[in-house]
């Protein structure tokens, strides 16, 4: 009697732990399935972020004039200038050459954006100034 009940308290053991495990195997798949939606959001989100954004550094600023042309003679007809910290008086110097003497009447500022982003992490932590111009073709 007492080798029947261990056989029977195994056999429930072993059904309740492979499906367990099957259950586990269901909600990885199911996370497998989520992360990879994710990741297609993300690199479509970030392809057209990139596509019509210049973003400032410190490079010269002919580069930056450049390279907004560029993206207006591809054919957009928005572009945001996005630049933080020590940049941003490079960019606004980008949408002002680019308004008043390289495109007069072609180009106009159209809405600025400003903002502060956290950098860093614990005791490193610090805010960043950060800055958004978007230049329209003027029709």
């Amino acid at each position: 009697m007492r080798n029947y009940e261990i056989f029977r308290n195994k056999k429930k053991f072993n059904s309740a732990f492979n499906y367990n495990i099957q259950k586990a195997t269901e909600v990885k798949d199911m996370s497998e399935k989520i992360k990879s939606k994710e990741e297609q959001i993300t690199k479509t989100s970030v392809e057209k972020f990139i596509e019509n954004a210049v973003l400032i550094g410190s490079k010269p600023i002919i580069t930056y004039i450049v390279a907004t042309l560029t993206q207006f003679n591809k054919g957009n007809e928005k572009i945001v200038l996005k630049a933080r910290g020590r940049a941003i008086s490079r960019a606004v110097s980008v949408a002002e050459i680019l308004e008043k003497k390289i495109l007069p009447g072609q180009v106009k500022v159209g809405n600025i954006s400003i903002s502060t982003e956290r950098v860093g992490e614990g005791e490193q932590a610090r805010d960043v100034s950060t800055i958004e111009i978007v230049l329209e073709r003027a029709k």
